[in-house]
């Protein structure tokens, strides 16, 4: 493998890390860098490249678990948070599998038919749009007073309904924490804790596609290759660490618009390439 192809991989874990936890959509950023200038399916073929713009995730996935540890621990009973709410209702794991069902469920019912007819620039451009017109939604008509001010705070019914809303984020483009800290906000979460509960959601769902997409394409795969996904995951890791501390610190000050105006802006740029 050439000293390029690897400069590529590094190039691709940054974009991920540095837009996995914005709500700007990692997925599409990656369709866009790869297939408009990259071109990993040349060298790698058409489905081990979608493997590895999925793989890389591991590398933010344990940038979550890293920044999240003490949280993550506690859901499986490995360490002890301190809080004054009461034990039967804190935030536990059962909000997590209630979160996740859903995309999980239609991920595997139609991971065929996204991988076939999604993966393209053209959806991307109006799945940016349409996560944009979410995102300006969700700050305009989400309760100006929220209720839900910490993850403890979190109901069940609110975790399975703003898991339907991350539904959207299986159209890639659309981002999932995008999708998800829209539906928390417009359902009483403020934004810090909507940001949590993403990321914190985040770690099976994307865990999981990794490991199907892999089980599904291995026979695609090549050892020749594997430098290219290490250095595509320790990219993705050290950026991602990068990214969602400063995202954390962002997201309660500015919320959620200019994100949305970024991402037309886009769509907007790319629809002239494209297009025109």
């Amino acid at each position: 493998m050439e000293l390029f192809d690897l400069i590529k991989a590094l190039i691709l874990g940054f974009v991920e890390g540095m837009t996995e936890f914005a709500p700007v959509s990692s997925t599409g950023h990656l369709i866009i860098v790869d297939n408009m200038w990259l071109k990993t399916e040349e060298f790698l073929g058409k489905y081990p490249a979608i493997t590895f713009k999925i793989v890389i995730q591991l590398g933010s996935i344990l940038a979550v678990v890293v920044v999240f540890w003490k949280r993550l621990f506690s859901l499986v009973g490995l360490y002890k948070v301190d809080s004054d709410v009461k034990m039967s209702e804190r935030f536990n794991l059962l909000h997590v599998i209630v979160g996740m069902l859903p995309a999980v469920i239609l991920g595997f019912a139609f991971k065929d038919l996204i991988d076939d007819y999604l993966f393209g620039i053209e959806t991307v451009i109006y799945a940016l749009v349409a996560g944009a017109l979410l995102m300006i939604a969700a700050d305009k008509f989400g309760p100006k007073q929220p209720r839900i001010q910490t993850l403890d705070q979190i109901t069940y019914r609110q975790a399975f309904t703003v898991g339907l809303v991350q539904c959207l984020s299986l159209w890639p483009g659309f981002s999932r924490s995008g999708a998800t800290i829209s539906g928390g906000v417009l359902f009483g979460m403020n934004h810090r804790t909507a940001a949590d509960f993403t990321f914190i959601m985040a770690v099976p769902i994307m865990a999981g596609a990794s490991l199907v997409s892999v089980m599904k394409n291995w026979e695609y795969m090549s050892m020749d290759h594997i430098w290219f996904y290490v250095v595509g995951f320790l990219s993705a890791f050290v950026f991602s660490l990068i990214s969602i501390r400063f995202f954390l610190k962002l997201i309660s000050k500015i919320k959620l618009v200019p994100f949305a105006i970024y991402r037309i802006v886009l769509a907007a740029v790319l629809a002239v390439i494209v297009f025109l």
